[in-house]
């Protein structure tokens, strides 16, 4: 498991950078901080999605989903729950920190690091790695 953790935390990376330069570029372009935030962490979502499916926790198994799109849906749904706590710590730091509302991409840290736990849990036995039926 440490080298499927360290694996979670590359795509996590990967996710950050699409969150982070989505949102710049969302800021500059004249969204708000929390509206363009909202877009920018459904894009990475998206991203360490596919990235944690063909890297992370690839397998030679077909997936429990009957679909892609439903194995998306769901990784969408349950990433809520760490993107619960990756939102409100960004905005926490939003709110409290002028260097953090002048470098956005600190506060996207904070809050990555804050849903990484929570998100690797949900990701690993809730999505990709379910136990199967009877077992």
């Amino acid at each position: 498991m440490p080298a499927q953790f360290l694996r979670f935390g590359l795509v996590g990376v990967a996710g950050f950078l699409v969150d982070a330069g989505l949102l710049r570029l969302l800021l500059a372009a004249g969204f708000g901080y929390y509206g363009g935030r909202a877009i920018s962490f459904l894009s990475a979502a998206t991203t360490t999605w596919i990235l944690n499916r063909s890297f992370t926790f690839r397998r030679d198994a077909p997936s429990a989903f009957a679909h892609p799109a439903t194995e998306w849906l769901s990784y969408l749904g349950l990433m809520l729950f760490g993107g619960v706590a990756n939102y409100g710590a960004y905005a926490l730091a939003i709110e409290t920190s002028e260097t953090v509302r002048a470098h956005p991409e600190i506060g996207v840290a904070f809050g990555s690091l804050a849903g990484m736990v929570i998100n690797f849990w949900t990701s690993k036995y809730l999505i990709f790695e379910r136990p199967k039926q009877g077992s």
